[in-house]
């Protein structure tokens, strides 16, 4: 992604990804970094006129799955590398087109696909990942069926690995490797076969070895947990980052808040099972957990709200369903107003991130922007509709 010239943006207003009103333009960019907001100085190289419309910060989707391209679990680990490898690469794509300009990928990635990101050898958003999530033996990164032996040849989204020695080693060589973070599978899921949605996963002192590396490491991990007993497990072990979170309660909420671990909720991805499960050939087991955790979603974003936890932005969406990536927005726009939704999408994520030059419109942060039609706090669809201009790194890719 190498930055080219300079960029000024005119005519426009501008969010910067925390404020609760828009100011005024013009936005300038220079070797893929912002160097002025408001400055009234002449435009210099390539100018963009924004027709009065706004310019965001680039979104940012911290729970996205470039490997993720079927609900078949089995069917991804059993598939050759570079198949997975160009299936991923598309749908990277498909996301920064969308105007996503950094993602967290919290079970995939390697340092294989990151160096061609890096290098420009195919579109892609800004990527972080995390390599293979790890997971107990039966737990939610486990996709054997129970009456099968039977597992993929690879280790694509996720990794089997049980006790402390052998996390210790996993973790470590996962940093080797160039993650940025590192996940675990802390409570049962939707679309695993055989674990209980609600039971927590790992031992206390597995989790700690793994936050443990991580935090020697400066880095943090990232948690699936579903249950105010998965969560409360993780967030005691030193989980930072809980995914999902859809049944938390009021108290799992406070302590989240009082150890400062975000929330991460991927309200998408239950939406878009429910209508097309059936298209995407999500069992009736996994059917079923869906509707455990379908509704409730709303309801752990409000807890978390009200006991003051950072609340992020992901999407978790496997196969077909990516389509229904910027749906996201619309769905948490609904529960905590479209403000709260755009600071979750940039800000919140980059905090969440470590990434204080992502997620803002200020001198010195990356010019990963995204131009919309009009006020977003006035007409909330402009936040998930396809109507936009986006920049990556100074460079306009949408005409």
């Amino acid at each position: 992604m190498r930055p080219m010239g300079s960029l000024s943006i005119v005519n426009c207003r501008v969010f910067d990804g925390e404020a609760g009103e828009l100011r005024d333009g013009p936005v300038h960019v220079v070797d893929g970094r912002i160097t002025a907001v408001g400055d009234a100085a002449a435009p210099a190289g390539e100018v963009l006129d924004a027709h009065g419309g706004t310019v965001v910060p680039g979104l940012i989707d911290a729970h996205f799955h470039a490997y993720g391209i079927g609900l078949d679990l089995v069917g991804i680990e059993s598939r050759p590398p570079t198949y997975v490898a160009l299936a991923g690469a598309r749908r990277l794509a498909a996301a920064l087109q969308r105007g996503f300009t950094t993602v967290r990928d919290v079970a995939g990635g390697d340092p294989g696909l990151a160096a061609a990101i890096d290098e420009g050898l195919l579109p892609a958003p800004r990527y972080l990942y995390t390599g293979a999530a790890l997971s107990q033996t039966g737990g939610h990164g486990d996709s054997r069926p129970a009456e099968t032996d039977l597992c993929g040849c690879h280790a694509h989204m996720n990794e089997v690995v049980d006790g402390v020695d052998a996390l210790r080693h996993a973790v470590r060589d996962r940093f080797r490797r160039g993650a940025h973070a590192i996940k675990i599978m802390a409570s049962g899921g939707v679309v695993s076969p055989t674990d209980p949605i609600r039971v927590p996963q790992y031992s206390a002192e597995e989790i700690r070895a793994v936050t443990e590396e991580a935090t020697r490491r400066g880095s943090y991990v990232a948690a699936h947990a579903y249950s105010p007993e998965a969560i409360r497990h993780a967030v005691e072990n030193g989980v930072r980052s809980v995914e999902h979170g859809n049944l938390m309660d009021r108290a799992t909420a406070e302590l989240m808040a009082e150890r400062g671990a975000f929330l991460v909720p991927t309200l998408a991805t239950y939406d878009a099972m429910d209508r097309r499960g059936d298209e995407v050939g999500l069992s009736a087991v996994g059917q079923g957990k869906n509707r455990e955790v379908l509704d409730a979603g709303r309801e752990a974003v409000r807890l978390a709200r009200a006991a003051g936890v950072r609340i992020g932005f992901g999407t978790d969406l496997m196969g077909g369903l990516e389509d229904e990536q910027l749906e996201g927005l619309r769905l948490q726009t609904e529960v905590e107003g479209v403000l709260a939704a755009l600071r979750a999408a940039t800000s919140v994520n980059a905090d969440l991130l470590g990434r204080p030059d992502l997620g803002r419109v200020a001198p010195g942060c990356a010019g990963d922007l995204l131009v919309l039609a009009g006020d977003p706090l006035q007409d909330p669809e402009l936040v998930w509709t396809q109507d936009r201009k986006v920049i990556q790194n100074g460079r306009l890719l949408t005409p």
